[in-house]
């Protein structure tokens, strides 16, 4: 099949090249929320890289069970990350992804959403973000905002739900 697109000079159709999605992954309900609504709006069984976005000056997640972090630690920074991502990968599994774990040291955090999904040519980034208003809202939805702007292919933003 892939001989017929190329000889006929049809590019082919960007589901097939799509590669695996991003799901933006801070330890938050929010975060987990976007990844489960994800596996409603997408095809189950689509390979998914939950990243967990680290650095040293600035914790930038909830680490888990609590865990307590000296910024200055970079290592154990590092280690928390990465069992941050991995929760996200198994919230990502039961949603009926094939899900790993992956971290990055970045600042800001959408400069590492958009590297990883340059490195791994993903077609999608999913993202939770809160609803707010005003120019507060404008700033505050910074992370979702600036990775929809710099990055070429699709971003998914998962909306926090409004409580009622």
């Amino acid at each position: 099949m892939a001989t017929d697109v190329e000889a006929s000079g049809a590019s082919p159709s960007p589901c097939a090249a799509a590669g695996p999605a991003i799901f933006a992954y801070d330890g938050s309900k929010l975060a987990g929320y976007a990844i489960e609504q994800a596996g409603i709006q997408l095809a189950p069984g689509r390979e998914a890289l939950v990243v967990c976005v680290w650095q040293p000056a600035d914790v930038g997640f909830m680490p888990v069970e609590g865990r307590h972090l000296q910024a200055a630690a970079a290592n154990e920074v590092e280690k928390a990350a990465q069992e941050t991502a991995a929760q996200g990968a198994e919230i990502a599994t039961r949603a009926g992804f094939s899900a790993r774990p992956l971290t990055v040291e970045a600042a800001p955090t959408w400069k590492g959403l958009v590297q990883v999904a340059e490195e791994h040519r993903c077609g999608l980034i999913v993202i939770g973000s809160h609803q707010r208003s005003g120019l507060l809202g404008h700033l505050a939805g910074s992370v979702a905002a600036a990775t929809v702007s710099h990055f070429e292919s699709s971003v998914l933003v998962i909306h926090q739900p409004h409580a009622h």
